[in-house]
């Protein structure tokens, strides 16, 4: 067992039973492989391991200095790193420290992925479906964050209600999903028609796009959450990654292989 390659409690256990390494060695092994201590964050180096999925980094509030030593410390660990919300100033840190390390990368939306290794896939496909160009930054960061899980992600933008044609003409696409994220501000109609049409979850995000009744979003959160179409379910006000997370969540079970806990 290297202790540089950050081992799984498993891993360590089992170099424990072939003799490979001491009690105390295991123990301080068990310790310093749950936490990266950084001072200003404390990781969580062994979410993967017990969610299948690695800790994502929150870009909004963080300092340039604070976001690189993050991700360094996560890329140290063997892990693949994913940022949201980033401003422009920690995406070009982190793009000037980590060039070789980049994956996917979206200033709009403020996305990055960072790693060595490419995403697991997953066997179903994640629909991203946006109502209007103006939702394009929640959409785009709900397919980013599905995809750098491991899930095929295809999308469709500008298929809002008010031009019910435009949805309708996609419909192979929706009924070769396994879970669907429609994102919508202004009245946010869409998640309700979608769920109307396919055997699919349906993940409904509202967005703060709209006019002044709007209220950012609460208008959209609120036509949501009563909608009359079951299998509905919604996430807060402009998260795409929660979305997105969610998605890759639902699309894994529907492979029928995720190992007992």
């Amino acid at each position: 067992m290297d202790p540089r390659e950050n081992p799984t409690p498993r891993a360590i256990l089992e170099a424990l039973s072939r003799g490979e390494v001491t009690v105390a060695q295991a123990e301080e092994a068990l310790a310093a492989s749950q936490i990266g201590h950084l001072g200003h964050t404390a990781l969580d180096l062994q979410r993967e391991a017990r969610r299948g999925r690695p800790e994502v980094i929150y870009g909004a509030g963080k300092t340039p200095t604070q976001l690189v030593e993050i991700a360094g410390a996560m890329l140290d660990a063997g892990q693949n790193v994913i940022v949201t919300r980033l401003k422009p100033e920690g995406m070009a840190a982190l793009m000037a420290d980590f060039p070789a390390e980049k994956i996917t990368d979206n200033p709009t939306c403020g996305f990055l992925h960072l790693g060595k290794s490419p995403p697991r896939k997953r066997g179903g496909l994640v629909v991203v479906l946006a109502a209007g160009t103006s939702d394009l930054p929640v959409a785009e960061e709900a397919a980013l964050t599905a995809r750098a899980l491991g899930s095929p992600v295809e999308t469709a933008w500008d298929v809002g209600v008010a031009g019910l044609h435009r949805l309708l003409s996609r419909g192979d696409l929706l009924r070769r999903a396994r879970v669907i994220v429609a994102v919508a501000g202004m009245e946010g109609a869409l998640p309700g028609v979608v769920s109307g049409l396919v055997r699919a979850p349906v993940i409904a995000v509202p967005t703060s796009v709209g006019y002044g009744a709007g209220f950012q979003g609460l208008s959209a959160l609120l036509t949501m959450i009563n909608g009359c179409s079951p299998g509905v379910s919604v996430v807060n006000i402009d998260n795409g990654f929660g979305a997105g997370y969610l998605a890759d969540i639902i699309n894994e079970l529907g492979d029928g292989d995720v190992p007992h806990q």
